[in-house]
């Protein structure tokens, strides 16, 4: 009875070990989950009275499909300053999630059989949302000798006559990797032979950067904004301002491709709740001084976890210059064997090493494998000292336990 498109869908791993780790909770078990990609701390204070205004204000009704005129200037302004180049709101589309903005961009430019080029490790919902719009994913492995970043030689080995667009993330999700300037000039100078390639610059971690980065991330548009008109750069309100749960997200880009997504939009969702976009115009006017607290805090808990993890042996960190996760590569276990429920389980896959993980001492981890790179977790750590130390403290543990 399913349609071959609704075949293709699968649900998050992440949001389901998330939803594993909550019923493991409600069940009394003491769980410690570092899955999700979310932060523990509230929405911002001025974030939360610009949404009780709006509502007290009546401001709850439909809004443009590209979202309030307010929005769309104070993203257009914003992104100007961020990539140097300038936007006007007719450059800009707001929507119901970073995500669903991704979703709606693959949805207007790929045709079916087009090809995706992905960068391993990804964000786990890349491919299937690249598949749902008829496309091919075209994965470029990458690993911790380019610090998992995409090369001019990986990129030039996976481009064909077929590539429709190449998908960047930086911060990467999950490695928290950041392309430096030199980087995306060289990646940006491949890019120039291919004018067919959509960019899809995936910004939703680029001012949870720390210190030493700046303010926000290298943008390949800082390095060749001469690629203006086919770069799409993506971006949100979930992670900088956490907004998670208020599913706001945007896009900022060539007009044809912003007023197809807009479009979009309006057979699909209408529009962004009106109360979201409300709030997060009041993030962007204010919210700066809030994001450089969290940027400290999280360079703060960043040391924290690291160095608990540095005393289990044959763990590896992979240091993160942004976003709140860190790249654990746990490859020097694979292969051994744990005991889950009194049995002997030889843990081949971290998905395997996740779930013993999980079932013998209650930490809830994301299985690189899922990331498309086998032999590392993420682990996300937005989340307070106290809990990071018992989830080590177990994983410990439980590492020292595999024959």
């Amino acid at each position: 009875m399913l349609s071959k498109r609704a075949q293709l869908l699968k649900p998050s791993p992440i949001l389901m070990l998330a939803a594993k780790a909550a019923e493991m909770k409600a069940s009394g078990l003491d769980v410690v989950s570092l899955t999700i990609g979310e932060p523990d701390w509230g929405t911002y204070e001025p974030i939360r009275e610009a949404a009780i205004a709006a509502i007290r204000e009546g401001r709850t009704k439909y809004t443009p499909p590209a979202g309030i005129p307010e929005l769309r200037k104070a993203v257009a302004a914003q992104v100007s300053a961020d990539l140097g180049i300038p936007y006007e709101p007719a450059d800009i589309t707001v929507s119901t999630g970073a995500k669903f903005v991704l979703f709606s961009a693959l949805q207007a430019i790929i045709d079916p059989g087009d090809e995706v080029i992905l960068v391993a490790p990804f964000w786990a919902s890349y491919t299937t949302m690249v598949e749902l719009a008829e496309g091919a994913p075209k994965i470029a492995a990458c690993d911790a000798a380019s610090n998992f970043k995409l090369t001019p030689e990986l990129l030039r080995r996976a481009l064909t006559p077929k590539t429709k667009a190449v998908l960047l993330n930086s911060p990467s999700n999950p490695t928290g990797m950041i392309y430096s300037n030199e980087e995306l000039r060289a990646l940006a100078a491949v890019l120039k032979d291919h004018p067919r390639v959509v960019i899809i610059s995936d910004d939703i971690y680029n001012r949870l950067v720390f210190a030493s980065k700046g303010e926000v991330a290298p943008h390949i548009l800082r390095a060749a904004p001469e690629l203006r008109d086919r770069v799409v750069a993506l971006n949100g309100a979930s992670k900088s301002y956490a907004m998670t749960g208020w599913r706001l997200g945007w896009a900022a880009g060539p007009r044809e491709i912003i007023n197809a997504m807009s479009n979009y939009q309006s057979q699909s969702v209408s529009c962004a709740s009106a109360i979201s976009q409300y709030a997060a115009l009041e993030g962007l006017r204010l919210g700066e001084t809030d994001i450089a607290k969290t940027r400290q805090l999280l360079a703060q808990r960043y040391d924290f976890i690291a160095g608990e993890l540095a005393k289990i042996p044959g763990l590896k960190v992979c240091e993160p210059q942004g976003a709140f996760y860190i790249w654990l590569d746990v490859s020097a276990h694979m292969g051994k064997t744990a005991s889950v429920g009194g049995r002997p389980v030889k843990l081949t896959t971290t998905t395997e090493m996740a779930e013993a993980l999980l079932e013998e001492r209650q930490v809830a981890v994301v299985p690189g494998i899922e990331f498309g790179l086998d032999g590392y977790f993420r682990l996300s750590f937005a989340l307070e000292n106290s809990k990071a130390k018992i989830a080590c403290d177990r994983m410990k543990a439980f590492f020292e336990s595999l024959k």
